[in-house]
């Protein structure tokens, strides 16, 4: 899917008249949204990470908690005696459709597109979080979805509602780097956050209580429950996650991404890594990422690093490289974003650059990523990370990456068609085999 308006051309037109795309402020049956009413929000995940934005939502009416781990979700279970529970999100859809305005996903990224396309259909909100979908097409149905429901939707890059981000995007934007024609994009994880680099284990132990396992699977192909799976542990298997660089490239990139205005990419290679196999994604590799040119803007090659592997500190003047971040390299200068918000950057050389005065503000700052979410249920602008024009794309450049992780090999990128044009197996990839009763 592509769309006619530029992620530029939208945020300029949302500052300059302070309307952003449209987004959907009726209740189930009709009824009004009212900025000042609160919304009915329910949860498809309510463990872990879900915990985050049950606190950043406490302005609203959260009426509805699903989760198929209940040990994890136990707590939001207390903290929200009134929220109607489930298991299965399904049921909770065909039970509670005329009372949700809104819904969050906070899952494994194999369950984000059968729920948040389910609740977009239903014309609910959606926040889900990072990375959008497991596959390409699922990223491209969730943007389709959002523009023809018209929904407000925002994904989970919360670094990116930080003013230093914002500012970051104008920085780039503003050509003090010159021509950018090289990015470098890094990760600690996978690390000791989640197994990369092992086989299937061959024990199949029982399911704990309070596990709905079946469920746990979604549309995901059948296998005995392991502790080596959940929780949180599934990221580096390639059923269910996408490794480090869907985890923290969706984060690290996001800032570079929008200033730079990367579409989508032509190609991805492995230039090394760690030995392949087909369960998990490698312990670390290093990536090719190729851009073409984009009207004025060159060509430019994204190399991506992940497992601890990082990009040379003669890049920043000989100085240390953190855990997490991204380097942008123009004719002109250097930007170094820090650690994952994009926020803490810095110029290189610095003796150039010590006198130098940022841009005028001309990305509308955040009143908070949850927040804007919010306002934009309600009739407000659109969210910046909303699913068109951000999440959707960048999530494709990051599963791109993903296809040659699992390849091994480059990979001609054909945009248009969304396939791989020299690897024919990565369409199981691409589009999603599904279990009976989860398909979308």
């Amino acid at each position: 899917m592509t769309t006619k308006i530029t992620r530029r051309q939208m945020l300029q037109n949302a500052s300059l008249t302070g309307v952003g795309l449209v987004a959907s402020h009726c209740r189930a049956g009709g009824e009004d949204q009212s900025p000042n009413d609160k919304l009915n929000i329910a949860f498809v995940g309510a463990g872990g990470q879900a915990g985050f934005s049950l606190k950043k939502l406490t302005s609203e009416n959260i009426i509805a908690l699903c989760d198929v781990d209940e040990r994890r979700a136990s707590g939001a279970f207390q903290e929200h005696p009134k929220a109607k529970r489930f298991h299965d999100f399904r049921l909770m859809f065909d039970q509670m459709h005329q009372q949700i305005d809104a819904v969050v996903v906070c899952t494994p990224d194999h369950i984000h597109a059968p729920a948040a396309i389910r609740a977009m259909r239903l014309g609910k909100h959606v926040y889900c979080e990072k990375p959008l979908t497991w596959s390409i097409e699922e990223a491209r149905l969730m943007a389709l979805e959002a523009k023809k429901n018209k929904v407000a939707t925002q994904m989970g890059t919360q670094g990116m509602a930080g003013d230093g981000s914002r500012a970051g995007v104008e920085v780039v934007r503003s050509g003090v780097l010159g021509p950018v024609r090289e990015m470098h994009v890094w990760t600690d994880r996978a690390g000791g956050w989640w197994p990369q680099g092992v086989a299937r284990p061959n024990e199949t132990p029982a399911v704990p209580d309070g596990l709905h396992w079946d469920l746990w699977l979604g549309p995901a192909p059948q296998r005995p429950y392991h502790p080596g799976y959940v929780p949180f542990k599934w990221r580096g298997w390639k059923d269910f996650g996408t490794g480090a660089i869907g985890d923290m490239g969706i984060h690290n990139a996001a800032m570079p991404f929008v200033g730079l205005d990367l579409g989508s990419p032509v190609s991805a290679e492995i230039v090394s890594s760690a030995e392949l196999n087909s369960e998990t994604f490698p312990s670390w590799s290093i990536l090719r990422i190729e851009f073409a040119a984009r009207g004025d803007l060159p060509p430019l090659t994204l190399h991506w690093y992940d497992g601890g592997k990082k990009p040379s500190s003669a890049l920043i003047g000989g100085q240390d490289v953190a855990g997490n971040g991204a380097i942008l390299i123009g004719e002109q200068g250097t930007l170094y974003s820090v650690e994952w918000t994009g926020g803490d950057w810095r110029l290189f050389p610095e003796d150039k650059f010590r006198d130098w005065k940022p841009p005028a503000e001309t990305v509308p700052r955040s009143a908070g990523h949850h927040q804007e979410w919010i306002a934009a249920c309600k009739g407000g602008p659109s969210t910046f990370c909303n699913f068109i024009d951000f999440a959707a794309p960048l999530t494709e450049i990051m599963l791109v990456g993903c296809l040659a992780q699992r390849a091994g090999k480059k990979i001609e990128w054909d945009a248009a068609n969304m396939r791989a044009t020299n690897w024919s197996e990565g369409d199981a990839f691409i589009k999603r085999e599904y279990r009976k009763g989860w398909e979308l």
